[in-house]
């Protein structure tokens, strides 16, 4: 009796791992063919004809597509399973990614797409899995999701450029290289529908949502507060190294400034959910993220000249991005009391937050050029700031969706 009792434990520790591993390898996937493309977005334009604006778009597309699918990917993860619809994703992916490698500028708009796709389907049922498998290691596991979206985004624009000159791969190779990480993601979580498979026939791990989020106050301000923390993500990424070189310092200065943004997120990613899940509420966590945010951006109004104050303000920015990112993420785990609940406030959220992301740039841009200075926009980064704060502070409450009251 032991021994049964000892092999369906090691068993069982076994799965976890397997798990945990594919859920790392899967989630390695979910920036990387996204940001690899900037770098490259001049060869691009040079090599198709492709204008500005074409140019543009092409970079605007997997936000656009995350806002489009993330609210159909509960639905899909109920039909056709979770770790079935994942896999799915990660076969869009490798698709995408071989598709825009091919050359034409169809090939590129419609393999963007599906990486888009694919994408966005991982990042809404990953958390749910977590949720519904790992429920003692929520914290943790969502610490190195976080993570992992920082690290691989921020080496995906380090590599692309030397990937296509310095090995003389041309961009289009460049941009194919990431395929090998997206069929490794697939092998890693492959054992994962073979043992759904050999459980049961039934393919859904997601039953239908037991009420409206749409009607629930705590997911419109989790769905509020990941919006606003992506606006302002797509906004600094867009036009942070602009508004350092109005400064007075060089667009290689800039870029390396900027750099410095993305880098100092990653491991506070890391260490915010961790700390996000010993705390009675994240109200505090949240509070803070805003008031460092607003006084950054306030400094970027006045800072002229300093190297030094210009950076400190850059890696409070990093900092507090880094953090508020991740608690965003780990909102719809904290803020949900089961799996499909997870799910549905994962693609709601997502998918808000991601349309705020797409239009947050080409708001900034207009504020630019309506007012011939970054003052009026760092004015508008703050408002939404603010916004964060007041919708975090009721995202930070300890409640679920669907039952309001307060643990």
């Amino acid at each position: 009796m032991n021994k049964n009792t000892g092999d369906a434990a090691r068993k069982a520790a076994s799965r976890k791992l397997i798990l945990i591993i594919g859920f790392i390898v899967v989630s390695f996937n979910l920036r990387p063919a996204i940001t690899s493309v900037g770098p490259l977005i001049v060869s691009i334009k040079a090599d198709l004809n492709l204008t500005s604006g074409t140019a543009g778009f092409l970079v605007a597309l997997p936000v656009l597509a995350f806002a489009l699918s993330s609210s159909f990917a509960p639905c899909f993860g109920r039909k056709a399973g979770s770790e079935r619809a994942i896999l799915l994703s990660m076969i869009l992916l490798i698709a995408g990614i071989l598709i825009r490698s091919s050359g034409f500028i169809s090939g590129l708009f419609i393999g963007t797409g599906l990486i888009g796709v694919g994408i966005a389907v991982s990042n809404v049922l990953l958390p749910a899995i977590i949720k519904e498998k790992l429920p003692t290691k929520i914290p943790l596991m969502m610490g190195i999701y976080t993570a992992s979206l920082g690290v691989f985004a921020a080496v995906a624009v380090g590599v692309s450029v030397p990937l296509a000159e310095g090995l003389k791969l041309g961009w289009q190779k460049s941009l194919g290289a990431w395929v090998i990480l997206a069929i490794l993601g697939l092998i890693f979580w492959l054992p994962q529908v073979s043992q759904l498979s050999s459980k049961t026939a039934r393919p859904p791990t997601l039953t239908p949502v037991s009420g409206s989020l749409f009607r629930s106050r705590l997911a419109w301000q989790v769905t509020v507060f990941m919006g606003c923390i992506s606006f302002l993500f797509y906004c600094l990424i867009a036009w942070l190294p602009e508004i350092i070189h109005s400064h007075g310092f060089s667009y290689n200065t800039a870029g390396w400034m900027a750099s410095v943004f993305q880098f100092v997120a990653i491991p506070v990613s890391f260490v915010t959910p961790i700390v996000a899940g010993k705390l009675k509420d994240q109200k505090a966590i949240v509070i803070g993220v805003g008031v460092l945010l607003s006084l950054a951006f306030v400094g970027l109004m006045f800072v002229s000249g300093s190297a030094w104050a210009l950076l400190c303000c850059v890696f409070i920015i990093g900092a507090a991005m880094g953090v508020g990112f991740s608690m965003a993420m780990t909102f719809f785990v904290l803020r949900a009391q089961n799996a499909r609940d997870v799910a549905s406030l994962s693609g709601m959220a997502q998918s808000f937050g991601y349309l705020m992301a797409a239009v947050g740039p080409i708001l900034v841009g207009f504020l630019f050029d309506v007012s011939g200075s970054w003052t009026l926009p760092l004015v508008a980064l703050v408002a939404v700031t603010v916004l964060s704060m007041l919708a975090g502070f009721g995202a930070g409450r300890n409640a679920y969706v669907l039952q309001e009251t307060e643990n």
